[in-house]
C-alpha cells in the first residue's frame, strides 16, 4: 500500500497529527520536567497500520529513550498508553482488565475490516469529550474488586530501564561505566516473560504477563470472619505518619454507625469499632486488599476478642496475629525445670554421697623449690570421722546469726593446731 505524499490511493485525511502523546505515569517517568522530540507521521501504528506522530522522549536519568508505538485511536479504543499498551485507569494488562470487568472486546484483525471498525470508533470518539473509553468498555461497570487488588498505587519506574547490553554478555563490551546498556546475567530464555508481543497484548490474548496476573488472582488470600459474633472491630494497619482519624472516619462511616475509632500511632496501627456485626461485614468486605489512603495501600484484619487474645498468648509458637509459627531447625529445646529442693535436707553443693563417713582431703603439692616432708610428716590424707577428729565448720546457711566464721579459723587448715599451740604457750 502506497503511503508517498502524492499517492492519491491512500485516504491522507485519517493520518493522525497530534502535539501530545497519551502515556502512563510510569512511562512518563519521575522527572517532571522532560523533553520530547515530535516527528509528524513519523512511523506507522503497530496495530492498524496508519501513518501517526511520534513522540521520544527519555524518562530519567539512566534510563532508555522511548517513543510511541500506537496511534491515539488504538490508545482511546482500548484506553491504554501509547508506549507500554497497559490500561490507563489500573496500570494492568488488557486480557486482565477485561477479564476482571467481564467485557469481551474484540477488534478485527483482517486489513478492511479493521480499517471499517476504526473509522466507526473515530466517529464515537469525535462524539465524546474524550475523557471516558467508547465502545464495550465505557459501557462496563466502573471498577472490579479483582482489579483493585491488583493493580499498582505508584508507577514502576523500573520498567524503564535500559536493555541488557549483548557484547557484555559476551564479554566483548569495552565501554565499562560508559555503557548506557545494563551489565547484568539475562533471564532465562525459557521463561514465558521473554517472549511478548505488543499484538497479542493489544488484543489480549496469549499475554504471559497477563497469565501470570490471573493465576496470582486467583490464589489471592480472603478474610473470612470470625464465628464470634460479638466482635465488631476491624484491625487497619500499615497508616504511616499521614493516616489520621478523620480519614479513616470519611471512608468507613459510609458501612454503618461507627462506635470508636482507636489510633495506635506507636505500632502505626488504628482499631475501628462499629456498632453493628453487619456493618463490620460490610466495611471487611469492601475495604480487604482494596483500601488506599494518601496513597497508602492499607491492610484490613478482623480484631479478635479479649477471651481468644488471652488464650493466645498462653499458647507457644503462636505469632501475634494468630499464624503459627514453624519451629527454628538448629535451636536447642527447652531447658527442663530445676529439681525441687528440700528445706530440711543439707545443702550439698558438690554432690556427695550423705552416706560417706569420710571427708577426702587432697594435698596440695609443695612449692618449687622446697623438698616435700618424708612420709609420716605430713599432713594426713583422710581424716576418719570419729569422736578424736576436730568438727567441721557448719554450713554458711545453718550458723547462727552474729557468728563469722573465717578461713584462718578452720581447724583443718594446715598449722591452726601448731599456731594455736604457740600462742597459748607464749
Amino acid at each position: 500500500m502506497a503511503t508517498s505524499l502524492g499517492a492519491n490511493t491512500y485516504n491522507r485525511q485519517n493520518w493522525e497529527d497530534a502535539d501530545f502523546p497519551i502515556l502512563c505515569q510510569t512511562c512518563l517517568g519521575e522527572n517532571p520536567y522532560i523533553r520530547m522530540t515530535k516527528e509528524k507521521y513519523g512511523k506507522e501504528c503497530k496495530i492498524c497500520a496508519r501513518p501517526f506522530t511520534v513522540f521520544r522522549w527519555c524518562p530519567g536519568t539512566r534510563m532508555r529513550f522511548k517513543k510511541t508505538e500506537v496511534c491515539q485511536t488504538c490508545s482511546k479504543m482500548k484506553n491504554v498508553c501509547q508506549t507500554c499498551l497497559l490500561d490507563l485507569e489500573y496500570g494492568l494488562p488488557i486480557q486482565v482488565r477485561d477479564t476482571g470487568l467481564a467485557v469481551k472486546d474484540e477488534v478485527p484483525k483482517s486489513d478492511v475490516n479493521k480499517e471499517y471498525y476504526t473509522q466507526n470508533m473515530e466517529r464515537e470518539i469525535a462524539n465524546t469529550d474524550g475523557t471516558r473509553p467508547v465502545g464495550l468498555l465505557g459501557k462496563a461497570p466502573s471498577s472490579s474488586d479483582m482489579l483493585l487488588k491488583l493493580a499498582r498505587t505508584t508507577p514502576y519506574y523500573k520498567r524503564n530501564r535500559p536493555h541488557i547490553c549483548s557484547f557484555w554478555v559476551k564479554g566483548e563490551c569495552k565501554r565499562g561505566e560508559e555503557c548506557p546498556y545494563r551489565h547484568e546475567k539475562p533471564t532465562d530464555p525459557d521463561d514465558p516473560l521473554a517472549d511478548q508481543n505488543i499484538k497479542d497484548r493489544y488484543y489480549g490474548i496469549n499475554d504471559p504477563v497477563a497469565d501470570k496476573l490471573l493465576k496470582r488472582a486467583s490464589t489471592m488470600p480472603r478474610l473470612d470472619a470470625p464465628e464470634d459474633k460479638s466482635i465488631t472491630t476491624l484491625y487497619i494497619g500499615g497508616l504511616g505518619d499521614t493516616v489520621t482519624d478523620t480519614e479513616l472516619k470519611n471512608h468507613f462511616y459510609q458501612f454503618g454507625e461507627i462506635r470508636t475509632i482507636t489510633i495506635v500511632q506507636r505500632q502505626q496501627c488504628a482499631f475501628i469499632q462499629f456498632a453493628t456485626r453487619q456493618a463490620a461485614e460490610s466495611a471487611a468486605e469492601k475495604s480487604f486488599n482494596k483500601l488506599i489512603l494518601n496513597g497508602r495501600r492499607l491492610t484490613v484484619k478482623w480484631g479478635r476478642s479479649q477471651a481468644a487474645r488471652g488464650k493466645e498468648s498462653i499458647k507457644e509458637g503462636v505469632s501475634e496475629m494468630g499464624t503459627r509459627l514453624d519451629p527454628v531447625p538448629g535451636l536447642p529445646g527447652a531447658l527442663p525445670p530445676p529439681p525441687a529442693l528440700d528445706e530440711e535436707a543439707p545443702a550439698n553443693y558438690f554432690n556427695l554421697d550423705p552416706g560417706t563417713s569420710s571427708v577426702m582431703n587432697i594435698a596440695l603439692p609443695p612449692p618449687p623449690g622446697i623438698n616435700p616432708p618424708p612420709p609420716g610428716f605430713g599432713p594426713p590424707m583422710f581424716h576418719p570421722m570419729g569422736h578424736m577428729a576436730p568438727p567441721m565448720p557448719p554450713p554458711m546457711g545453718m550458723r547462727p546469726p552474729g557468728h563469722i566464721h573465717y578461713p584462718s579459723q578452720d581447724p583443718q587448715r594446715m598449722g591452726a593446731h601448731a599456731a594455736h599451740g604457740a600462742r597459748h604457750g607464749d
